[in-house]
């Protein structure tokens, strides 16, 4: 059964606790504690707040945080400091020091199904109307939310978190340490057709699966379609934000970051480290390379090389977008220059003789 968690629970680190944790340098009284990480503006004597670029130093006048996390640059700032090479990932692991550890109790909440021939491991969790299928499998520490759907032959590893109304169906694979969001559907059918003579949709059946590696986390209400032979495969450390859309056969490499709104048609091949910002599209059968950028609203109608940087509908590199829009802004210009030469031209011809 579910677990509440005791709010009472309180995560107090010194400074110098941090610092040690942290690897980051420790300039003020080691002995100071606090409690939580905050903005700047709300941050109290009791926490710790951040200062990540100099746009957000005027915030500083109405700050009262016991001790702040910066770069070098600010180092002489009157304030206990935990200063970092990289303070915005300094913040994001205090973040996690602080953060409240899902809590649930271990067991099957009377609501819930499970399978005789499944199997569950002692130490997780299923809450109310959770329903785990024939010959699954769900790995110890793992916990599914209230309304979790399982098919069958499927399997979950370790310290998993899947929130409500998750439903990984027949023989998906996920791995160890993955979360995953409200109301994401993971091997729903690829979108695979063929016509017959008369115009008429024929299902090709979608036979493969979903595999999800380690640490991975998918945000809420994505689709990630099984594959049609084969795998769909989300390779380790992948991050997915909401609404994402994964077809048939596509691959996620690994660390890469999918953005809200991103959706990848069939047999796409995305590299590791890649970025996919906010509705980005992308068609099928391409290959993103490692470490290649898309920006926002973009749309990629070809493979993009390693480490390349892309913007536009179609998606070009970002440099010359930024070149085209910049003649575009200047249109205007260009057209009374041209009427001003059509002018000069008309005049030069009248004054020319004969013909």
């Amino acid at each position: 059964m579910q677990g509440a968690q005791d709010p009472t629970r309180q995560k107090w680190f010194s400074l110098g606790e941090l610092s040690r944790v942290l690897g980051a340098t420790l300039r003020g009284d080691a002995e100071i504690r606090v409690r939580g990480l905050r903005p700047l503006e709300v941050a109290g004597p009791d926490e710790i707040s951040f200062l990540t670029h100099a746009k957000y130093v005027s915030l500083l006048s109405r700050c009262k945080a016991g001790a702040l996390i910066v770069s070098s640059s600010f180092q002489d700032l009157e304030y206990p400091l935990l200063i970092s090479d990289n303070p915005y990932l300094t913040m994001a692991r205090a973040a996690q020091l602080f953060a409240p550890v899902p809590e649930a109790t271990p067991g099957v909440h009377p609501t819930a199904w499970v399978a005789p021939e499944a199997q569950v491991d002692p130490t997780a969790s299923l809450g109310p109307l959770c329903q785990v299928g024939t010959g699954s499998r769900v790995g110890a520490g793992t916990i599914l939310h209230g309304g979790v759907v399982v098919g069958n032959e499927v399997e979950i590893g370790n310290g998993c978190l899947l929130y409500p109304n998750v439903a990984v169906l027949d023989r998906c694979k996920i791995g160890h340490n993955v979360i995953i969001h409200a109301g994401t559907v993971i091997g729903s059918d690829g979108f695979g057709f063929a016509q017959d003579e008369q115009g008429r949709h024929v299902k090709i059946p979608q036979s493969g699966i979903v595999q999800i590696d380690d640490d991975v986390e998918i945000g809420s209400n994505c689709s990630i379609d099984r594959a049609t032979f084969g795998r769909t495969w989300i390779q380790r450390g992948a991050k997915i934000d909401n609404l994402v859309m994964i077809a048939h056969n596509v691959v996620v490499g690994e660390d890469s970051i999918l953005v809200a709104q991103v959706g990848i048609s069939g047999s796409t091949r995305i590299g590791k480290h890649v970025v996919l910002a906010g509705q980005v599209g992308v068609a099928g059968h391409l290959e993103i390379g490692d470490g290649a950028r898309v920006g926002a609203k973009s749309g990629v109608p070809h493979s993009i090389k390693p480490g390349e940087d892309m913007l536009g509908i179609p998606a070009v590199p970002s440099k010359q977008f930024f070149q085209t829009f910049a003649n575009l802004q200047r249109l205007s210009q260009f057209k009374e220059q041209l009427r001003q030469l059509q002018n000069r031209v008309r005049q030069l011809e009248e004054t020319m003789p004969g013909e």
